[in-house]
């Protein structure tokens, strides 16, 4: 079910997602002092293009320096993003078939605006319910 989910998704508003992702990737890892949110905008691009089976975890070994980063985040590149899931959302929950996958691209809208101090796991490893 997993497969079908992500392969519906990956035609409906993945791709497009993904491909949001890695430009803000791109433009990150233009200077050196972004790299690290040009990484993490990679991380969550494979995320937005294969979501079903896997969830987000915040890393509460994560310290000030990921939340001065998720500030940063948030201004330059992450409310773009976040704008992005939720315009993709309203025009999937539009259908009743859609509705499954625009809950997804809200749910999507956290990890979005702060990529940094969070993880991306299976959902069916031991450690993903915590």
């Amino acid at each position: 079910m997993k497969f079908i989910l992500n392969v519906l998704w990956l035609i409906l508003s993945g791709l497009w997602l993904a491909l949001g992702y890695v430009v803000a990737g791109i433009i990150c890892c233009i200077l050196i002092i972004t790299i690290p949110f040009g990484i993490a905008s990679f991380r969550i691009a494979g995320y937005a293009l294969w979501p079903f089976g896997r969830t987000t975890l915040v890393r509460h070994d994560a310290g000030a320096g990921s939340a001065i980063g998720n500030v940063i985040w948030i201004i330059f590149a992450g409310w773009w993003l976040a704008l992005g899931h939720i315009i993709t959302g309203i025009a999937l929950c539009v259908t009743i078939i859609g509705i499954p996958f625009g809950i997804a691209n809200f749910k999507m809208i956290p990890i979005s605006l702060m990529p940094l101090g969070r993880d991306i796991v299976p959902t069916d490893e031991p450690f993903a319910a915590r």
